[in-house]
């Protein structure tokens, strides 16, 4: 039996990810930073399908944390065949000149530091195993920048570099590297983004159908199941009414 290790796994896609992988009989590690939600999300998986769940409260923002989190990990736990970086948020949208500091700080520090710590703490032990797969979660804002988006998308474009990068570095070793990047998808994203303004993030997927968690679960799912052989690169996935970040079809 497999195991993978989703970051960010108390809603949305990480959430989603974790959900379908135990359906189809992986083990596995649940990380985030409200336990209450992880405790809920480990005694659901483990009571409805015939797995082993592990959930781990940390901060990937928080480096010792991170480094703690995974020395802890023992037995077959070790044996993390898929991690998953999906911890990551988008703080405020607005022009450069009136940016936010502490919301730059955020984002920077989850978006990138916090998928880098945990590529630095996980792949010594798929290393050891010559074997592995690493699935970032960058975003349309990393194939195109948009006003407003500023900070956030050039932290989607570095989680892309970063993965491109990685999978040279990974390469002798075995181990794949793989993006996600996603267009509009209805998750806590928005009422993230909008400091909890429900009805402003409701707004931005009202007229059209955007896609939703399971949606990207499934695909981070497909790239997870190829053949040793077969590395998916990317998967840019949008609404159909979706054609750039700015451009949508609404009813």
């Amino acid at each position: 039996m497999k195991t993978i290790l989703v970051t960010g796994a108390t809603a949305g896609f990480g959430e989603a990810t974790a959900r379908l992988f135990a359906q189809n009989d992986w083990n596995i590690i649940i990380t985030g930073r409200r336990k209450e939600r992880l405790e809920k999300l480990e005694s659901e998986l483990k009571s409805t399908y015939n797995v082993d769940v592990l959930s781990l409260c940390f901060d990937v923002r928080n480096l010792e944390e991170v480094k703690q989190a995974i020395a802890s990990l023992s037995g077959n736990w070790k044996n993390i065949d898929v991690l998953v970086n999906n911890a990551g948020l988008a703080a405020g949208r607005g022009p450069i000149q009136e940016g936010v500091y502490d919301d730059w700080e955020r984002m920077i520090d989850t978006n990138i530091k916090g998928l880098i710590y945990m590529i630095r703490e996980v792949t010594p032990l798929m290393m050891e195993r010559n074997q592995g797969h690493i699935i970032n979660v960058a975003s349309l804002a990393g194939w195109e920048a948009y006003g407003g988006g500023n900070i956030y998308c050039g932290t989607k474009h570095a989680v892309r570099a970063i993965s491109r990068s990685a999978r040279v570095d990974l390469l002798p070793h075995h181990i794949k590297v793989s993006v996600i990047s996603p267009g509009a998808a209805e998750t806590e994203f928005s009422l993230v983004r909008y400091n909890g303004d429900a009805e402003r993030a409701k707004a931005v997927y009202e007229g059209f159908q955007p896609l939703n968690a399971e949606d990207i679960a499934n695909s981070i799912y497909f790239m997870a199941t190829q053949p040793a052989h077969v590395n998916i690169e990317e998967i840019f996935i949008l609404p159909t009414a979706q054609a750039t970040a700015t451009t949508v079809f609404k009813d």
